[in-house]
């Protein structure tokens, strides 16, 4: 027997909001009368989610076992949808340690059911030949079964939707590579899945039987190979026909570099998307349907689902990205609003300048910087930082933005982070390039005299070692032309801007 609040809707606890499909998740289930809570690490990432004033936030972690039995108090349903890739070497560990947790605590709080995302696996393939991301999805999945709660596992190949990042590795390999040297796992078959099918199954699954405990697959109505996938892309995005020559010896590793040179998504998120793709990933049921009918239409086909996607791209409304979520070897969590937190050693170089703009002018300058609207100085240092960022597994300039115009704290921003955004005042970024040490960059528009506004930029750096104090004064030579030039165009972009001049 469900138990509901007083709105009729049931009471879900979603874990993984700051991610690609949990920041999708939400403002579904919210659009379907429930009420949601979201237990996250770090809060202040959702706080300018668009659905932020309907759902709670609470602190905690997936691996504390007293935060998440807090956050299960009341819950009819709750959402697994983490992984501990990000944590590096250990992560299969701190998978199994967590979704033991998560399953005791639910059990516990009289949670009514749980559900999970995980991958496909495939049926031949015996578990200890899987690959390590593969494996620790589907022992995850076993673990929360197993947990005496009624667990709905839903397991889905690739997934196609704006942000996604098999759709960005997809898209990318296509548009930029119009003849391909390519793995042979381009010959797999494989079964993707629209990302607003997996939304419908997500939610639809909150009001299951109490008696289902199972996987299902999930897949779209096409089975096809990477190769098929590529060509229709760019059949759907209007490109000429690809010519496309897998070679054998390219191994997941050399591959994931391979891709992590030609798309935005690094190496490190590469790898596991490129070994997933070695094994046909295929569904060997839809029982799923039994429990969330499809309607007309549904699932999406694989054209469908491309189209939809690149439509949300070319419109900008892309509302989560793969690059939301933490990428494994990045100083990710935010820290305290000063850095002068740190101690020792800390370097800053900092500019001023007074603005013939307003502040809303030149914030509207601040706002855009990166991607597409670049950094206002040097392209090609910045450019050339980008690859050497890549050459070392760092995430490079190219993850771009999220929204052109718009941000977000937790936003990634090239080989930056939103860490704090004060609208019309301050915008902090982290860095997430390979570093010996930790850096931001802070951008601040203040009211200045006359109508006019002061324009202040700071760049930190506290060095990890010897290695880091070499680093920064290796590069300080270089801080007039990158960071002077950054401070001046953004001045003088604002002041075009307030004068009604183009860019």
């Amino acid at each position: 027997m469900e138990s509901k609040d007083d709105s009729g809707g049931l009471r879900c606890l979603v874990t993984g909001a700051t991610g690609y499909i949990g920041g999708r998740l939400v403002p579904g289930l919210l659009e379907a009368g429930h009420r949601v809570r979201c237990l996250a690490r770090t809060p202040e990432k959702l706080r300018d989610y668009p659905w932020a004033g309907e759902a709670e936030v609470v602190k905690g972690d997936v691996t504390d076992a007293e935060s998440v039995s807090a956050a299960m108090l009341g819950i009819d349903v709750a959402y697994y949808l983490v992984h501990a890739l990000a944590a590096g070497p250990g992560f299969e560990k701190t998978d199994r340690e967590a979704a033991r947790t998560f399953g005791e605590q639910a059990k516990a709080a009289g949670v009514r059911r749980i559900v999970y995302l995980g991958g496909l696996t495939p049926a031949d393939v015996p578990m200890r030949e899987l690959s390590p991301h593969l494996r620790s999805r589907a022992e995850v999945g076993r673990i929360l079964l197993d947990s005496g709660v009624p667990t709905t596992a839903l397991r889905a190949a690739v997934i196609i939707g704006s942000g996604s990042a098999s759709f960005e590795m997809l898209r990318y390999l296509t548009e930029r590579l119009p003849v391909m040297v390519t793995p042979s796992w381009v010959s797999t078959r494989i079964q993707p899945i629209a990302v607003r099918d997996v939304l419908r199954y997500l939610v639809g699954s909150a009001h299951m039987p109490a008696g289902v405990n199972r996987t299902f697959d999930i897949g779209g109505p096409d089975v096809m190979t990477y190769r098929d996938m590529m060509q229709r892309y760019a059949q759907v995005a209007g490109l000429p026909h690809r010519l496309i020559l897998p070679v054998p010896m390219l191994s997941p590793g050399l591959s994931s570099h391979w891709v992590g040179l030609v798309t935005p998504v690094p190496a490190s998120i590469a790898r596991p998307l490129a070994e997933s793709l070695r094994y046909e990933v295929v569904c060997h049921e839809h029982d799923i349907a039994d429990h969330v009918p499809d309607g007309p239409g549904q699932p999406f086909s694989f054209a469908t689902a491309l189209s939809l996607a690149l439509q949300r791209v070319r419109e900008a409304r892309v509302s989560t990205r793969w690059s939301t979520a933490s990428t494994p070897g990045i100083p990710s969590d935010p820290l305290p609003t000063d850095p002068d937190w740190a101690g020792g050693s800390l370097y800053t170089d900092e500019r001023e300048l007074d603005v013939n703009a307003s502040p809303e002018a030149l914030w509207q300058v601040v706002e855009g910087i990166g991607g597409d609207n670049g950094w206002y100085s040097f392209p090609l240092a910045w450019a050339v930082r980008g690859w050497l960022d890549r050459l070392v597994g760092g995430v490079g300039l190219r993850r771009g933005r999220r929204d052109a115009q718009r941000l977000r704290v937790g936003d990634s921003l090239d080989f930056w982070r939103v860490e704090e955004l004060q609208p019309g005042r301050l915008l902090r970024l982290r860095a997430e390039m390979r570093l010996p040490g930790l850096a931001w960059l802070e951008m601040y528009a203040e009211e200045g005299e006359d109508g006019r506004s002061r324009y202040r930029q700071r760049a930190i750096f506290h060095p990890a070692g010897l290695l880091g104090h070499a680093y920064w004064w290796g590069v300080s030579p270089f801080h007039a032309v990158v960071f002077g030039g950054m401070a001046r165009n953004i001045a003088l972009a604002a002041a075009r801007r307030a004068a009604g001049e183009p860019k």
